[in-house]
């Protein structure tokens, strides 16, 4: 078979034209309601009186930038949820022992809001990055929660700071939602104290070669990034340490990312910063897309 393809990025724009911000949530899944969450109607904002001043969209380097403010919602074991909070962007104050720092109970997600021509601001597929947040949540043993009434929390959060969202057709705000174990105990256990956060970043392309051109890709089966049965599957901290030092190896080499690879046969799995996929030319001209298998390999696609 001939690979007709290479690895080509688009801009995110073209595929969200139809999920308006303040789209309806029709969702019927597993751990995306619990009786046991936080409130919207019972948030408490606490405005910025230092505004930041607007970067140049042309300047931004990805993740290096971050907007006015930030949502924090705490959960204890006794007292279960407490109310969401939009405060300034400001730094934690945690124990040493506390349990991301010593067995990395820590999930996040990845999710972006664009900017129309007509000023409105837009979630892509808000709703599934909640889905995979829960599902995170779920595997590292942290408290559930309302994925609707997260949504609303996050929607509020882009609303105080939509001045962030970049007018460029290139760039976007990304948001960055966090869920830690905070509880000061070197015990083996689930964490009995928790935070879960939002940050957000104005951003452009990822990759300094822009939105269009190709990028390259080491492949190297004497690298492992995850395994049937694993946890490779979940968006979790722990699974991007140990990619760092791959990842270093790619840049010496003059490349852009890390192509995983598993077992004796080096089935594909996914690349450092996205998922991959194939368009096969056949012997008899018919084309075939090709796509790595669920198999808990590679981050969960919703």
């Amino acid at each position: 078979m001939e690979i007709l393809t290479k690895a080509i990025r688009c801009s995110s724009k073209e595929w969200f034209s139809n999920h308006l911000f303040l789209r309806p949530l029709m969702m019927n899944t597993e751990r995306f309601s619990s009786a046991q969450t936080f409130k919207y109607d019972q948030m408490v904002i606490n405005k910025s009186v230092n505004l930041q001043p607007l970067p140049d969209p042309s300047t931004l380097v990805f993740g290096k930038t971050f907007s006015d403010h930030m949502l924090q919602i705490e959960w204890t074991e006794t007292n279960g949820w407490g109310p969401p909070q939009i405060t300034p962007l400001h730094h934690f104050q945690m124990h040493p022992g506390s349990k991301v720092f010593q067995y990395a109970q820590a999930a996040f997600e990845g999710l972006k809001a664009f900017r129309y021509s007509d000023s409105r601001v837009a979630l892509f597929r808000p709703e599934l990055n909640a889905k995979r947040f829960l599902t995170s949540a779920h595997r590292l043993s942290l408290p559930p929660f309302d994925g609707e009434e997260f949504l609303k929390c996050i929607k509020e959060l882009v609303s105080i700071d939509r001045r962030w969202v970049p007018k460029d057709d290139r760039s976007s705000l990304y948001l960055r939602p966090t869920f830690i174990g905070t509880e000061d105990s070197l015990g083996v256990a689930p964490a009995k104290s928790a935070l879960l956060y939002v940050v957000t970043c104005p951003v452009g392309p990822y990759f300094k070669t822009g939105l269009t051109e190709a990028v390259s890709l080491l492949a190297d089966p004497s690298f492992v990034r995850a395994f049937p049965g694993g946890a490779g599957g979940y968006k979790l901290a722990a699974n991007y340490a140990p990619t760092l030092y791959v990842q270093k190896i790619a840049q010496e080499q003059g490349l852009d990312q890390v192509l995983w690879l598993y077992g004796e046969d080096h089935q594909i799995c996914e690349a450092g910063a996205m998922n991959v996929f194939f368009l096969l030319k056949k012997e008899d001209g018919d084309l075939e897309l090709v796509t790595p298998s669920l198999d808990g390999t590679i981050l969960l696609v919703l």
